[in-house]
């Protein structure tokens, strides 16, 4: 018997040029005390996109009119019923941060995110980034991974 699938949102966040990821630092599992993006539940009654700029705007305090959110893809977990829906986005000026329950830290897209003491997600974090900057087609050291 299949579980009915949770639905989640992880929302990659770029600074206008691209060479920096936004992370929150998690206050609980999973993940507690390692980098990861931010994200959350998708409520019954909202949509996906609904769903991310909320999150969004709870954990960060970026509006619709800081990014234009695009959802990338998805990732289910089966065994453990969860769909979680991958959203990016890249910043269109600076931005002040309002931290929710994580602390949010801007990280620069390299070598680091490979490091599975410091962040989160098992490996998927460069993963994700580096699809999305494949398809969005930005020649950057991140081509490497």
């Amino acid at each position: 018997m299949r579980l009915s699938m949770k639905k989640l949102n992880l929302i990659v966040v770029f600074n206008k040029n691209l060479s920096e990821a936004l992370f929150c630092i998690r206050a609980k599992e999973p993940y507690k005390g390692l980098y990861n993006f931010v994200g959350g539940k998708v409520e019954e009654n909202e949509s996906n996109d609904e769903a991310a700029y909320r999150e969004l705007f709870e954990e960060t305090g970026i509006t619709r009119n800081d990014i234009i959110l695009d959802h990338f893809m998805d990732l289910n977990y089966f065994k453990y019923g969860n769909n979680i829906q991958v959203y990016y986005g890249v910043l269109k000026h600076d931005v002040r941060l309002v931290e929710e329950k994580n602390k949010l830290e801007w990280k620069i897209i390299n070598d680091e995110l490979l490091d599975n003491d410091k962040f989160g997600g098992n490996y998927n974090i460069p993963h994700l980034i580096r699809q999305i900057k494949v398809y969005m087609k930005n020649g950057t050291d991140i081509d490497k991974y």
